[in-house]
């Protein structure tokens, strides 16, 4: 039993990683990069600077931790995506981690599109991200909850999920959303308060002087499909779906109506 035990211990994932960013002779350019363990990034080519993080471990269970941290200097346009969706698998030994931090400098923009987090039956993850921008940075938020797949029959039932985000301007709270499903929540499925039976739902946020002119675009890209409001230099989009698929259609659309330039190039596969 003690050798089990040691085992699974040794057995978690844990990954580091630690980006810079400035910019140089005209354009946005890494400049330091550190990753250990099972967090990895790429920078492929693109029109703009793009990082694409991805866990090497396939995805996340109990016990598992990782760390990211990205900063940008002043003047840097950046990108920030997942090589493809995270998972988070059933856990028998507590709850993944997930820490993630993005410093956004003066005069600088961060684009943050991670891919799709899946949820399946009987996982556990704690996420806490935050956005630290200084004086006059701008960003763009995604994040995209998936509930089991439903082409391969998935049921997600038992749950448990703590989202914490955060958007700061000098230190100063932007934007804060804590989100918490368990399984009393999904047993609630059918209410509008939770989720009214989808199992696929995002948010987009937009913190720019000019989220407000965006937000006609953002309605009409939308339709039906979700809502959006603007205000105080904010613009928070809502979208829920049964499924993954049809979410990400109508979040491709949304965010090529408020953003400039095209989707990074995983999204788009």
């Amino acid at each position: 039993m003690l050798h089990q035990n040691i085992s699974t211990e040794l057995n978690r994932a844990c990954g580091t990683l630690r980006a810079g960013f400035a910019f140089s002779r005209g354009m946005t350019r890494l400049t330091r990069l550190h990753q250990a363990g099972s967090a990895k990034a790429m920078l492929p080519p693109a029109p703009g600077c793009e990082i694409v993080l991805l866990n090497t471990s396939g995805g996340l269970t109990g016990g598992d931790r990782m760390d990211i941290t990205v900063t940008q200097e002043a003047g840097t346009h950046l990108t920030v995506t997942t090589q493809t969706a995270e998972r988070a698998y059933r856990s028998t030994t507590g709850r993944a981690r997930v820490t993630a931090r993005f410093e956004v400098a003066a005069g600088a923009h961060l684009d943050l599109l991670p891919q799709e987090t899946i949820l399946f039956d009987r996982s556990a993850l704690l996420r806490e991200q935050e956005i630290a921008l200084t004086g006059d940075a701008t960003a763009l938020w995604v994040e995209t909850l998936i509930l089991g797949r439903a082409a391969m029959g998935e049921t997600v039932r038992t749950l448990d999920l703590t989202d914490r985000r955060r958007i700061t301007r000098d230190g100063r709270p932007v934007f804060v959303e804590n989100l918490r499903l368990g399984d009393a929540t999904l047993a609630r499925g059918e209410s509008i308060a939770t989720l009214a039976g989808c199992r696929a739902f995002a948010t987009l946020v937009l913190v720019a002087p000019d989220a407000a002119d965006r937000l006609d675009r953002a309605r009409a890209a939308l339709g039906s499909d979700g809502a959006a409001s603007a205000f105080d230099g904010k613009l928070v989009a809502r979208v829920m779906a049964d499924d993954g698929w049809p979410l990400r259609q109508a979040m491709m659309r949304l965010i090529q109506a408020i953003r400039p330039g095209p989707l990074p190039r995983v999204w788009q596969i």
